[in-house]
């Protein structure tokens, strides 16, 4: 069954369903930048790779935790960066929608901000 919010928004501002088998769907509301967030999964990816060569290495651990530190950081900022085009996205067009659909959508980012914080 659909969702209400995403008869009003979109099939590409719904989560997937876990035994769904992979169907084309709509572009996600990151869309528009995918490209950039590929380019810094991948930088991020070879500072992990540095990291794993500084450990084989023996390098000195204050330096190999300022490095996890600015990997870190990093995948913070594509963090921050997928939330905000969700929230210009998905949550807007839920709110202007309907309230209930922009509540339900305002849920979703504060649970998944909860989950991410509890780390």
């Amino acid at each position: 069954m659909t969702a209400p919010t995403e008869q009003l928004v979109g099939p590409e501002c719904s989560a997937p369903e876990e035994a769904k088998v992979s169907l084309p769907r709509a572009s996600r509301g990151y869309a528009s930048g995918k490209d950039d967030y590929l380019a810094r999964l991948k930088k991020i990816e070879g500072q992990v790779r540095g990291l794993q060569k500084m450990i084989a290495d023996d390098r000195w651990c204050p330096h190999i935790v300022t490095q996890v530190a600015s990997a870190t950081r990093a995948l913070q900022e594509v963090a921050v960066g997928l939330l905000n085009d969700h929230l210009h996205h998905c949550v807007m067009a839920a709110a202007r929608s309907s309230d209930a659909g922009g509540q339900a959508r305002l849920d979703e980012v504060a649970a998944t901000i909860r989950q991410v914080v509890r780390l």
